[in-house]
């Protein structure tokens, strides 16, 4: 294993308050000793430690690399039409899912697998260092269990999400696939993945039947997250937090119990803004959250449907934008609060023992990642301490 200095990061973000200012860490004119996959020191640059390779950041501002706790990439074909649709007045609705299930399924390992690959280069050049990845368009116990073993070769964040929407083959007995899902779906998909997951939704799957799916899921060792209360108001945001579930994801309509909840539990809010950006939803309020002592991630919710963008810096930009988060709660959200909804404490942060996971910006400071939104500010990425390509 090799060491690397990094000297002359302008402005570096740790998340951690003891390495520096304010809830994001921050030191100025720092440097980062990284040796082998870890973080070994952080601290200024005029008092770095030598180490075996050195790069100069000449200014720019380094960050951790970001956590994308919410995605679904193992999928083929795309929704052009429908989307194309929406933005002509169309609104969004769950059931547009069938059409990545057939595209899917008739899909090889092959072309399932390079599009994954394709989609996890183009998130890590924009900063991405850890992801989630789901099942979920498939829908039959052969494709759901190709979908997450394809997955676990790429991430260990791999969730089964055969409750996506119920299957095109059951629309007449709902009730027969809940007990494919947790039967023998479930026991053929549990050995890849790491987290269970369900669409709590109108038009998906109603109160009753995601906790059926989750204490499932629950009981084969897996751990809880759940799409809760995208479209409409509903039970997910309650279900989340008494099963703790590590993370309710989407929480666009929230009554003020869901928010007590929320605020008095262990599971985090993961907001998904390129989902409202892609549908023309309402925007979830992080503001309300966040006042509330909320733990809010941000994500990108990357699928063919909803939310076809893999870029962090676009969801940040959105986050600061039009859901009243500061440029310093949108980065710890994409981070550390994405860490927190995986129930990581190794990523999301750059302080000694951490994964060695960063992005250098173009850049003097991080609040530029909402101040110029689309501009490809990353310069720079180390995965595992290894600069990528």
């Amino acid at each position: 294993m090799t060491s690397t200095v990094i000297t002359n990061i302008g402005n570096l973000v740790t998340n951690d308050p003891a390495q520096g200012e304010g809830k994001l860490g921050r030191i100025r004119d720092a440097a980062v000793v990284i040796d082998g996959e870890t973080i070994a020191w952080v601290g200024a640059s005029k008092d770095a430690p030598d180490a075996d390779e050195a790069y100069d950041a000449k200014g720019r501002a380094g960050i951790p690399g970001f956590v994308d706790s919410h995605s679904h990439l193992v999928f083929a074909g795309d929704r052009t039409a429908e989307f194309n649709a929406r933005m002509e007045g169309r609104s969004y609705k769950a059931g547009g899912i069938r059409t990545t299930v057939k595209a899917t399924r008739a899909a090889s390992d092959e072309e399932l697998e390079a599009n994954l690959v394709r989609y996890l280069a183009e998130a890590r050049k924009q900063g991405t260092t850890t992801f989630e990845t789901k099942s979920g368009y498939g829908l039959t116990t052969h494709d759901e269990s190709r979908a997450l073993r394809i997955a676990s070769r790429h991430t260990d964040e791999v969730t089964y999400l055969g409750a996506h929407i119920v299957s095109p083959d059951h629309k007449d007995d709902p009730a027969a696939y809940v007990d494919l899902v947790t039967g023998e779906m479930l026991d053929a998909c549990a050995p890849y993945a790491r987290w269970i997951d369900v669409f709590c939704e109108k038009g998906a799957f109603d109160g009753d039947q995601a906790r059926a799916i989750l204490t499932a899921g629950q009981a084969k060792g897996l751990m809880a997250r759940v799409h809760a209360n995208q479209l409409t108001y509903g039970p997910g945001v309650q279900l989340a937090v008494e099963l703790d579930a590590a993370s309710a994801d989407h929480c666009t309509h929230l009554t003020d119990e869901d928010v007590t909840a929320l605020a008095s539990g262990n599971t985090v809010a993961t907001l998904l803004p390129g989902a409202e950006f892609s549908t023309r939803a309402q925007w979830p309020d992080a503001r309300r959250l966040l006042d509330a002592g909320v733990t809010v991630a941000l994500s990108t919710d990357c699928n063919p449907g909803s939310s076809f963008t893999s870029s962090m810096l676009f969801c940040i930009a959105l986050a600061v934008r039009d859901m009243r988060m500061t440029p310093d709660e949108a980065l710890w959200s994409a981070t550390a609060g994405g860490a927190q909804a995986l129930r990581r404490t190794d990523v999301g942060r750059l302080t000694p023992g951490a994964r060695a996971d960063l992005a250098l910006l173009d850049a003097p400071s991080h609040v530029h990642l909402a101040y110029r939104p689309g501009v490809p500010l990353v310069s720079a990425v180390w995965q595992r301490g290894r600069r990528t390509p």
